[in-house]
């Protein structure tokens, strides 16, 4: 997608990718300076698996990309970033609805540039919860992504 999209955009082609779309989750909210995204995931017929919970494949499908593209609009284009391993722990069935927030801290964006000064490429390892209205977590994903800088490049 390109680089000049806004926010709202952004969030409105994530929402129709059909990709992300058949997850059955919804980024709801990208801070202006793309440093949080929230995300919605209903239970629902397109989510619901055998047994009446949310499908594995949604859980993870609905928090698969985000990390990523927030790096990648954040770091600019002097930066390759890419997914590099992910790991899914589910903690209790999800029977209502699912939500997930996704920071970046300033302070982060800093180590990421400090380390790739001195090293071709690094992995930063960030976790996400599926939490329902109460705060209990149902799932948990930990997201390994790879950056470098392009001129770092083999």
């Amino acid at each position: 997608m390109k680089e000049k999209l806004g926010p709202r955009t952004f969030r409105w082609m994530m929402n129709l990718w059909p990709c992300y779309r058949g997850t059955g989750a919804r980024v709801t909210h990208i801070s202006p300076d793309w440093k949080e995204v929230r995300v919605r995931l209903p239970l629902n017929l397109q989510t619901r698996n055998y047994v009446g919970s949310i499908f594995g494949g949604s859980l993870y499908g609905a928090v698969d990309p985000l990390y990523m593209l927030m790096l990648i609009r954040l770091l600019g284009p002097a930066y390759i970033v890419w997914d590099k391993a992910a790991a899914i722990r589910f903690l209790k069935p999800g029977r209502t609805t699912l939500l997930a927030t996704f920071r970046i801290e300033d302070a982060e964006l800093a180590e990421i540039r400090r380390l790739l000064e001195t090293e071709t490429k690094i992995d930063r390892t960030y976790r996400i919860s599926l939490v329902d209205a109460e705060g209990t977590t149902h799932a948990e994903v930990e997201k390994t992504i790879q950056i470098r800088k392009k001129e770092a490049r083999q």
